[in-house]
């Protein structure tokens, strides 16, 4: 009998036990059916949205935009400074502020950026090479080459401030400098505002081009055709020169910066139509390494980032910037970027960035 206790004694636990478990079975099932139910909604929804963009639209025509899918910014251009020390008059990025951030918080933005899936970035101003003589901007080159791995940097220069010590220290981190030049009558460089005391835009060219080859730089040309040079014949120079890509811009306007109640420039004069950037490039047609924007390709299609780190908005013909990504994150600010991707692909702005890539013979 003394054996039959402890028994009967552990029969009645589990049969406590057991009308114990069952009540909290009876109130998580409904809360499990709840769950089934809104992941299964979930996932029918994804699966419509992808359907929806998998399939034509109605009227025959492509979908325009990306669904709910956020923008990756793959390739970004990076105005970190506005300070120039020419005065182009047809500037559309125009010394507004002297505002610079640290180097550190535009390390911080870059990351940010990185992790939101750029592959290239491309450094601009203003004058790039203004901020410390050129070591702000050399800095950021080798973090972004060295420590990101980016595919691609880049950097757009007028080159007057280049120095040969640049390229010994930070030319190893660069794929490609693209220098903007105008014309290759000095006369015109000077009418435009591309000069710069004594110094010869011209032949500062050329020389860059030679340093270039010697640290193993692509080398690139930007030129804005306007109404000082749309007659102009630039094709034996072009070829002598002989850079990877030759960038031909329509000159454009836009409100607060080249033109209207703001601007601290105004670009009315220098500006030409379509049919006379058509003409200019009719003429270059045989330049292998032209490639033309006219502004219809180029307003929409850049991901423009200003000295704060906040994109801006060209959609308007001016300017608007969007929150910093440094206070929001790039994937709120990019909402508001309004950045063309289709028009980014159409125009060619995805090419073999990486200078180990392109292969040249230096």
């Amino acid at each position: 009998m003394g054996q039959l206790v402890p028994l009967a004694l552990a029969g009645k636990l589990l049969s406590a036990l057991r009308k114990h478990l069952g009540s909290v079975w009876g109130s998580l099932v409904p809360l499990l059916l709840w769950l089934r139910a809104a992941f299964w909604l979930a996932g029918s929804e994804r699966a419509q949205r992808r359907l929806s963009r998998d399939e034509p639209a109605a009227s025959g025509e492509e979908e325009e935009g990306g669904g709910d899918q956020p923008l990756t910014p793959l390739s970004v251009n990076y105005h970190f400074t506005r300070q120039c020390n020419y005065k182009c008059g047809f500037c559309f990025h125009t010394a507004k502020t002297s505002f610079l951030l640290p180097l550190e918080e535009a390390k911080r933005g870059l990351l940010m950026l990185k992790e939101a899936g750029m592959q290239k970035i491309n450094f601009s101003g203003g004058e790039p090479f203004l901020p410390d003589r050129g070591e702000y901007l050399g800095k950021l080159v080798r973090f972004c080459k060295e420590e990101l791995g980016l595919q691609g940097v880049s950097i757009i220069s007028n080159g007057s401030l280049i120095r040969e010590r640049w390229f010994q220290s930070y030319g190893e981190y660069l794929d490609i400098l693209a220098i903007s030049c105008d014309s290759f009558n000095e006369e015109v460089n000077v009418l435009i505002g591309r000069g710069q005391g004594k110094l010869n835009h011209v032949e500062n060219l050329q020389k860059l081009r030679g340093w270039c080859r010697d640290y193993k730089v692509a080398f690139k040309i930007n030129s804005v055709i306007n109404r000082f040079n749309v007659d102009e014949d630039m094709r034996d120079q072009i070829r002598a020169l002989n850079p990877i890509r030759w960038k031909v811009f329509q000159c454009l306007l836009i409100d607060g910066e080249n033109c209207g109640k703001d601007a601290l420039r105004e670009a009315e004069r220098f500006l030409i139509s379509d049919e006379e950037f058509e003409g200019f490039l009719e003429r270059h047609r045989d330049v292998s390494c032209l490639v033309p924007e006219c502004n219809k390709k180029m307003k929409d299609s850049y991901l423009i980032l200003d000295e704060y780190m906040r994109f801006l908005n060209c959609t308007g013909g001016r300017k608007d910037p969007s929150r910093s990504i440094l206070d929001v994150g790039v994937e709120e600010a990019i909402k508001f970027s309004g950045f063309d991707e289709k028009m980014f692909l159409k125009r060619g702005g995805k090419y073999v960035w990486s200078k180990a890539d392109l292969r040249l013979d230096w």
